[in-house]
């Protein structure tokens, strides 16, 4: 039984490169591609999309993603975006779809980041009255990050893309 994809982030990782390409499904005559982890008569590698993200890039992706909560928890909540945006400055020129999930990461990372200040400040303005909200809105932080982080890490080790909600978007 196929699927249809619902959403763009649902695909697999294309090079837009090869945008032009024709990307509709494979002829009647001939067999299909074999989904993700399925087994193939065909060896490894050889009958690989050319655009999908293979090996290193899978890797990497997966690293972009799990590098904000694992940088979270040993800067205790500081410097989430400093591993995607490690990745970013190492891979961008190497891989299209590492760059895309690193910058994703790292955007939505400081955009949490600068909301988690903004309620420090009205914390200290308000002289403690502030924790009331901003204890409830550091803790959906954390959930919202975690949640997306851990969505983001699936969809790279399918070849996916995840795109980010409440993106500023300083990297791309």
């Amino acid at each position: 039984m196929t699927q249809t994809p619902q959403s763009p982030s649902d695909q697999p990782w294309q090079d837009p490169q090869r945008a032009g390409e024709p990307s509709g499904p494979p002829p009647a005559s001939g067999p299909g591609p074999q989904a993700y982890g399925q087994p193939s008569s065909t060896p490894p590698g050889a009958g690989a999309p050319s655009g999908a993200p293979q090996g290193d890039e899978r890797t990497m992706m997966l690293l972009a993603h799990l590098s904000g909560p694992i940088a979270m928890v040993f800067s205790a909540g500081w410097l989430p975006f400093l591993g995607p945006l490690l990745i970013w400055l190492f891979y961008k020129d190497r891989s299209t779809a590492v760059r895309t999930a690193s910058a994703g990461a790292f955007n939505f990372n400081l955009s949490l980041g600068i909301v988690s200040i903004v309620l420090w400040i009205t914390v200290i303005l308000t002289l403690g009255i502030g924790f009331l909200w901003a204890i409830p809105g550091w803790i959906a932080i954390f959930v919202i990050q975690l949640w997306c982080h851990i969505k983001g890490a699936v969809r790279a080790a399918d070849g996916r893309v995840y795109e980010y909600p409440f993106q500023l978007r300083l990297l791309s």
